[in-house]
């Protein structure tokens, strides 16, 4: 397969090549970008492919984004992506925009049973027969100018892309494909929901230990860590680990020298951040009960687990009459929310994040497994 491969690198290519891709149904989407000693991900270049060709846009030469924010938008285009939750963050960050409908060809391959989580090159090989090179994926996309090898493995990932979008639409039923845009429409509103860093000691590893006056402490800590990441733009561990903050939580140390006691105390924390940390402690530790958090629920006890095979069973039936990938239909995220709203005698109810056409097949399904539990 050739492929022409067309520079985008002025605002003018941009909006003159959007103008088409507003007309079409559908173009692939890719992006390449460096994400090592940062929070943000920093974009080295965006690919798109429609029927014809393939284009390299230059990020850093592009100032105007509205034109692709505007085909983002567009409801008549189809964008396709594969494996596409990095790629999301990018295009918000850029274009202040997200692309629907999406149709994520990773999503896809599972709905036809080909995979579960399958890589691009493997569902390439799967559906066009063609073996990828091997990928630039930890190359500098920020080095000017790109390699050869660069930019001829940026071009083959929508360049194909095109073509496995149609291979898998021959194949999915029309059921099938409204379930893909279903699930890509989950993903962008995922992607488009602002994280309270208020809320982050939830997902803390190990935090349901904690009672509620050290969660008020591991509350303001976790916050202050995510907002410094994101002021500084660096990874959140730079600031501090999260098993630190987990045992500053747990000791509420008093002093420098306490602080150093820590076993995950890192000497360039202690030196920089010591003060600060010691001044959020004491600070959370002044708070009333009433404004400490709600203790987090224990993990569900090992007697749970034959349960949740019960419930796991109801999806891969229904995944098997259905011939879709069982990873596909339930998530066990989802299963253990539904087994919390009741456990151990119920009466239970359906968890918010068992949406859409899984809710609708499967809802009642789960409820009556539970029945006499």
């Amino acid at each position: 397969m050739s492929i022409q491969i067309n520079w985008i690198s002025s605002d003018e290519q941009l909006l003159e090549r959007c103008q088409h891709w507003n007309t079409l149904d559908f173009i692939a989407l890719d992006t390449e970008f460096i994400r090592v000693d940062t929070f943000y991900p920093i974009a080295g270049l965006l690919q798109v492919s429609d029927t014809e060709k393939t284009y390299l846009i230059d990020p850093l030469l592009i100032d105007n984004w509205q034109p692709l924010a505007e085909v983002f938008g567009n409801q008549r285009v189809v964008k396709v992506l594969h494996a596409c939750g990095e790629d999301l963050e990018v295009f918000a960050l850029l274009t202040g925009a997200l692309p629907e409908p999406l149709f994520d060809t990773q999503l896809a391959a599972g709905y036809l049973n080909i995979g579960f989580s399958m890589g691009y090159s493997r569902l390439v090989l799967e559906l066009l027969g063609i073996e990828l090179p091997k990928g630039e994926t930890r190359s500098n996309w920020l080095q000017r100018p790109l390699s050869d090898l660069q930019v001829e493995y940026a071009a083959q990932d929508t360049a194909y892309l095109v073509e496995v979008y149609r291979a898998l639409v021959q194949q999915l039923s029309e059921q099938k494909y409204a379930w893909v845009l279903e699930d890509g429409a989950a993903l962008v509103a995922a992607a488009q929901k602002t994280t309270d860093p208020y809320e982050l000691w939830r997902s803390v590893k190990l935090a349901w230990k904690l009672s509620p006056q050290q969660l008020a402490v591991l509350r303001i800590l976790s916050a202050w860590r995510e907002q410094q990441a994101r002021q500084r733009n660096v990874p959140r561990n730079r600031i501090i680990r999260e098993s630190t903050l987990w045992a500053l939580a747990y000791e509420q140390p008093v002093s420098m020298a306490h602080l150093a006691k820590l076993e995950d105390m890192h000497p360039r924390i202690l030196r920089n951040e010591g003060k600060i940390l010691l001044d959020m402690i004491s600070q959370a530790k002044g708070l009333p009960p009433e404004e400490w958090p709600d203790p987090l629920p224990e993990p569900l006890p090992v007697e749970a687990s034959k349960i949740l095979k019960r419930l796991r069973k109801v999806g891969l039936d229904l995944a098997k009459d259905l011939n879709i990938a069982p990873e596909v239909m339930l998530r066990k995220k989802i299963l253990e929310e539904l087994l919390r709203t009741g456990y151990p005698e119920g009466p239970y109810h359906l968890p918010d994040s068992l949406q859409g056409w899984r809710r609708e097949l499967m809802g009642d399904a789960l409820l009556n497994c539970l029945e006499g539990v």
